[in-house]
């Protein structure tokens, strides 16, 4: 029988993060599902991802194509976790949360955070859902940073990670990108300085800022097979869209404008940004030496923002460390978002050695 996902809220009393800053009365969101008599895997969610994972029949979750009763994730074999990153606004704390006993907003008055920072606080609620060892921590992207972390920083707390489409450093192409996309927001005259109105968000900055976003994350096949040239059939002239390819991103930074605040927004691009296991542990090398787990790196082909090449070198590095670790790039046309399609891919990678441990 299907177990079904369950959500709800973890409160840690105080957070201390890595600036020094002190967080009080810091809400967790979390998904849980499967066989609570089995053990955890750990799931982290991607840039605009949340904890709902699996999600329901009617509401299927971002990984649902992936985990579930018979899936390449079984839900009757584990009990999976995925919880709302720190910085987030769906239910984790975050700068469209209230800020405890002031009664507003946090906005840009919230605190500047790191991946290390999402790790802490995901490890403190794992404490406090009585999960006291995973047996897998698994993330693509931005999930994928975090999974990195969780086997730098609690080196014995799993036996394995799956780091999917990520390296052990964001690049400053990928800075780049991300800076591109906060001054679109900036720049929308709803901006504010980051203090606007819940009534009257800066929608449009935000939704250039995907539509960026959006540019990194298919390869440049999947755009041209997707769109032809197609023109559309509404051609306003200046000012207005004359192609497929631009409704299409045009659409995708909307849809994004419905469901994700854009301080929120900046605030995990600038957490991304930090991404480097190796800043203050004396470098990468030094970094990944400190990792006990087994790991099973994933990389796609045509990944713009992640390269294939840097997360085999990865996995080749702590491999001459004595530790089990593998590295496999999957054919698709989907380039970074291949860890969010084609599940039948890649999955059977993911059972298979989550089955032999």
């Amino acid at each position: 029988m299907p177990y079904k996902a369950e959500t709800g809220i973890v409160t840690l009393d105080s957070i201390k993060l890595e600036s020094g800053a002190i967080l009080h009365q810091v809400e967790v969101a979390f998904e849980r599902a499967g066989n609570r008599e089995k053990p955890a895997i750990l799931i982290c969610h991607a840039l605009t991802g949340n904890h709902r994972a699996v999600g329901t029949v009617d509401e299927p979750g971002w990984w649902a194509g992936l985990i579930g009763h018979g899936g390449f994730i079984d839900t009757k074999d584990w009990q999976v976790i995925t919880m709302n990153v720190l910085g987030g606004c769906d239910g984790t704390t975050g700068p469209a949360s209230e800020r405890s006993g002031v009664g507003a907003l946090y906005q840009t008055d919230f605190p500047l955070i790191t991946i290390r920072d999402m790790v802490t606080v995901q490890y403190e609620a794992l404490k406090q859902l009585g999960i006291r060892h995973l047996h897998a921590v698994i993330g693509g992207s931005l999930g994928g940073m975090q999974t990195l972390e969780f086997g730098i920083m609690h080196p014995a707390f799993m036996n394995l990670l799956i780091p999917l489409a990520v390296t052990p450093a964001l690049s400053d192409y990928g800075i780049a990108f991300n800076a591109i996309g906060r001054k679109a927001i900036y720049d929308d005259p709803l901006w504010k300085n980051g203090k606007y109105t819940v009534s009257a968000p800066p929608l449009n900055g935000l939704s250039t800022a995907r539509m960026i976003g959006m540019v990194t994350y298919r390869s440049r096949d999947a755009f041209n097979e997707k769109s032809q040239r197609r023109r559309i059939q509404d051609e306003s002239g200046i000012g207005g869209l004359e192609y497929d390819v631009e409704s299409y991103l045009h659409y995708q930074g909307e849809k994004l404008t419905r469901r994700f605040d854009a301080n929120s927004y900046i605030y995990l691009l600038k957490a991304m940004d930090s991404h480097d296991i190796g800043r203050e542990r004396d470098g990468i090398e030094s970094a990944l030496s400190k990792i006990k787990a087994e790991t099973l790196f994933i990389a796609y082909k045509d990944d713009l923002l992640y390269p294939p090449e840097v997360m085999k070198e990865a996995a080749e590095r702590l491999q001459k460390f004595g530790s089990r670790s593998d590295f496999i790039e999957i054919e698709t046309k989907y380039g970074h978002d291949g860890f969010l399609v084609e599940f039948e891919k890649w999955g059977p990678f993911i059972k298979e050695r989550l089955d032999a441990d």
